[in-house]
């Protein structure tokens, strides 16, 4: 069924099943058609190998027959009429050539002129080849082979005609290679019926076999709108059952959707054909179902319309997969949108910290331009501190030398004379003890001694500045006019802040060693 509504597609929208035109030249063509539906499927049920099986499908012409192979991975043409005679043992995979295409595609394919299209098969001898055309062999919703016909004249092209048998013969090969036991008892009835109305009974059998195993509701009604027949499906779908419904008119459509109902009533009495129209219905325990309905006439032998086909589908479960979609849908623009708002916020706070750290950086670059002002200045300070050190040293040089100098012109010779004078032997120690203690003066010793240790007495740097000349302790004392214990004392006191009181180093070494 699924095939033949392929091909019927391809027809203009005035073209419907083959109707049956009054009179009796009309009458002998739909005779003859039928009559070969009904010679081919006997001549498939009188045959038992599978090549005589499909080579009475194809009956004339130059046809060809690809099967698939037992490993399912190529196939291979058994049967060839005509041309194809030669091509027999042609293997193709899946994609290659026309069988290869039509497996792919798992629908039929027209190729116009199969010389000149770009998917053919290498090789001069099909050459010969123009007009083919390739149809699935299907099975449970597998393909199992090909079936095609071909014309090898340049003016002679398939019509949508052509393609309708083929795909019925197509149906014949399919059910004669699967379903032989229904086609064994069906030979018995049609070897009985002679005439061309046993003939169309019998295709209304075959057709209601096939109404019968249709996973969708279907129901033929009369022109007055009873039941003439529902199939399983129908009863299984909406509860009810045939024997209620047979000759009746079925009440399952609900009041709100008689009107769209009766329009599409009207515009089938008038010719057209219902495909796909979508609407509700009624069942047994009251649940309404969302269907799709198809709806065609048939006819009598006047070519009067006997009333017409309907072939349901429920798409309730598809109605609410699209309404939840639809919720998923809104929920998840909503959720873009909550997204969106909050990737906004977020940037304008990552722009906020951003701007808020250029300022900070400016901030530091404008700190560090003033800390490096601040170091060249310290760098300049420093500078000058030290020219000033320098010069101050300079300074104190230039002082200590004029001070040396003028001392040892304007003193130094005056004390001389001195001792040079009658002078007792305690004046003459006093004139040495004041020489040597302005030579002192002049010297770095003292100067020495009273920067490093400020801690000493003037009386100990005297006495320091004696024992450095080398005088012993009673000297000392006499000089100074102080006992010889005191000067001891002094002498003790000397040692210890110049931390020398645990170590023997001689006091007169240590102090002469200051000089240097």
């Amino acid at each position: 069924m699924r095939a033949i509504r392929t091909a019927r597609s391809l027809r203009p929208p005035t073209i419907g099943l083959p109707r049956r035109p009054a009179g009796a030249a009309a009458l002998k063509r739909q005779n003859e058609y039928l009559w070969a539906l009904h010679e081919t499927a006997l001549g498939l049920i009188d045959r038992l190998d599978k090549e005589e099986l499909l080579e009475a499908v194809l009956l004339t012409g130059h046809g060809f027959i690809y099967l698939l192979d037992p490993d399912g991975d190529a196939m291979q043409m058994r049967v060839g009429m005509g041309f194809f005679r030669e091509q027999l043992g042609l293997s193709v995979r899946r994609g290659e050539g026309l069988g290869g295409r039509v497996w792919e595609s798992e629908r039929f394919l027209l190729v116009p002129d199969y010389r000149s299209w770009p998917g053919r098969l290498p090789g001069k001898s099909l050459d010969r080849l123009h007009s083919i055309v390739g149809i699935p062999l299907k099975y449970r919703g597998r393909v199992e082979g090909v079936i095609g016909l071909a014309h090898v004249e340049a003016d002679r092209g398939f019509q949508a005609e052509d393609i309708v048998v083929l795909e019925r013969f197509a149906e014949l090969a399919t059910v004669a290679l699967d379903k032989a036991r229904l086609y064994s008892e069906a030979r018995q009835e049609l070897s009985e019926r002679k005439r061309t109305e046993e003939t169309l009974r019998e295709s209304e059998a075959r057709y209601r076999l096939l109404l019968e195993s249709s996973p969708d509701p279907v129901v033929v009604y009369s022109t007055q709108g009873e039941a003439l027949y529902v199939n399983p499906a129908f009863e299984q779908t909406f509860g009810l059952r045939r024997e209620e419904l047979l000759g009746k008119q079925i009440d399952f459509v609900p009041e709100e959707n008689w009107p769209e109902t009766r329009a599409a009533i009207e515009n089938m009495m008038r010719g057209e054909k219902i495909q796909l129209f979508e609407t509700r219905r009624r069942t047994r325990d009251g649940r309404i179902l969302d269907v799709q309905l198809s709806s065609t006439l048939f006819f009598d032998h006047d070519g009067k319309p006997a009333g017409n086909i309907v072939a349901l589908r429920d798409i309730s479960a598809l109605k609410r997969a699209e309404t939840e979609l639809r919720t998923y849908q809104t929920r998840l623009e909503e959720l873009v949108a909550a997204r969106t708002a909050e990737l906004a916020s977020a940037n304008a706070r990552m722009a906020d910290e951003v701007e808020g750290r250029k300022r900070t950086e400016a901030k530091l670059r404008r700190r560090e331009k003033e800390l490096k002002a601040q170091s060249m200045h310290l760098k300049e300070v420093n500078t000058a501190l030290k020219v000033l050190l320098r010069q101050r040293e300079g300074d104190r040089k230039e002082f200590g030398e004029m001070v040396v100098t003028n001392t040892r012109e304007l003193i130094s010779p005056y004390i001389e004379q001195l001792k040079k004078s009658r002078l007792s032997s305690i004046q003459r120690a006093m004139i040495d003890i004041l020489a040597a203690n302005l030579e002192n003066i002049i010297s770095p010793f003292i100067s020495k001694l009273s920067t490093r240790y400020a801690s000493l007495t003037p009386t100990e740097i005297r006495v320091a500045g004696l024992v450095k000349e080398g005088r012993t302790t009673k000297e000392i004392a006499e000089l100074l006019y102080l006992s010889k214990n005191t000067i001891l004392f002094h002498r003790h006191n000397i040692r210890s802040k110049l931390d020398l009181r645990r170590s023997k180093k001689n006091l007169r070494s240590y102090l002469l060693g200051l000089e240097k």
